[in-house]
């Protein structure tokens, strides 16, 4: 298969979830978007962005070749789970040029892929038929699939059941996306909402960054490992220009060792040309509470929003229990029900 069908449709963000009826709600899985092919005995796996996974993911090809269809497509989401928890680490660790190592790795860690559409099944396309009815054929084509490795992700008509979803899974579960029952597929297009679980914590400035004119751009978050150092574990930069100087008078006081006494930022990386980036050290003292949306590696994946000062809040307080890991599927189905 020399490229992708079609990009996958996606969902635009909203502060919450659309009214009943007309919808599907279903949980907002934490891993690789994922379009599974199959044409007779040739069978793939694509990105949302078009490129072929299946070279990192041969568990994957060996799984979609036991479903009792020779003709299908399927829209889903790569996951792996390590111990108690997904590893969004380890699906990006499967991207590696050395197929020794993707060999290994697909035994060590294999991924699973939890199905949420189904758009082509045999002789029929399905792409303009309405998702109650490719719901509809998904289970049942479900209901013939033996491996473990393909998961069919729940569903549900009552949005207090999603809205349930979120409060029953203590913040673990990413979210909750809703979709049109009666509306065909529509790839590439945002046709469908999402609404993202409120996650936060409470963080050690320990230290910031500025641009040119020596104004604020960043702050450095830090939690507190088990030894008691203070780990570099992402940052906060959508600071308003008319702040930064306020920001600025607030910081200079704290300024000073130690910054980050445990896991450091800017260290010598490829981007950087091989040298540190340096970074304004602050004494622990400033707390404040940020929004975020995934962990990656014991770190914040993307950049957090800072919500408030936490001035109550004692800096040894910011350890990285606060942070919520997700779950397995197995455990967020048994959760949500």
């Amino acid at each position: 298969m020399d490229a992708a069908p079609f990009a996958p449709m996606e969902a635009r963000l909203a502060e919450a979830l659309p009214d009943p009826p007309g919808w599907q709600y279903e949980p907002k899985w934490d891993g690789f978007r994922a379009i599974a092919v199959r044409e007779s005995d040739a069978i793939a796996i694509w990105s949302k962005s078009g490129k072929p996974l299946g070279r990192y993911f041969p568990e994957m090809l060996e799984a979609l070749a036991t479903i009792p269809e020779k003709r299908f497509i399927l829209d889903g989401e790569l996951v792996i789970p390590i111990g108690d928890r997904l590893s969004f680490d380890a699906l990006q660790a499967r991207l590696h040029p050395a197929a020794s190592r993707i060999a290994k790795l697909s035994v060590a860690t294999p991924a699973q892929l939890i199905l949420f559409d189904c758009l082509r099944l045999g002789p029929d396309e399905l792409l303009d038929t309405p998702l109650a009815q490719r719901r509809e054929r998904l289970e049942a084509l479900h209901k013939r699939i033996e491996s473990p490795a393909l998961i069919l992700s729940p569903c549900t008509p009552d949005r207090a059941a999603a809205e349930a979803w979120l409060a029953r899974t203590g913040g673990a579960l990413d979210g909750v996306i809703a979709k049109p029952l009666n509306a065909p597929y529509q790839p590439g297009e945002r046709a469908m909402v999402k609404v993202k679980q409120l996650r936060t914590a409470d963080c050690v400035v320990g230290g910031y960054r500025t641009d040119a004119k020596g104004l604020v751009v960043s702050l450095l978050l830090g939690l507190y490992d088990d030894d008691g150092k203070l780990d570099h574990v992402g940052f906060t930069a959508a600071i308003p220009a008319r702040e930064r100087a306020a920001l600025k008078r607030k910081l200079a006081p704290h300024q000073g060792e130690p910054g980050f006494t445990g896991n450091a930022p800017g260290g010598p990386s490829r981007w950087t040309g091989g040298k540190a980036r340096d970074y304004v050290k602050l004494r622990h003292k400033l707390v404040a509470e940020v929004r975020y949306d995934q962990v990656t590696a014991g770190r914040f994946r993307h950049g957090t929003r800072l919500l408030r000062w936490r001035p109550d809040k004692a800096p040894e307080q910011c350890t990285r229990d606060q942070l919520v890991r997700e779950l397995k599927p197995a455990e967020l189905l048994a959760l949500i029900g």
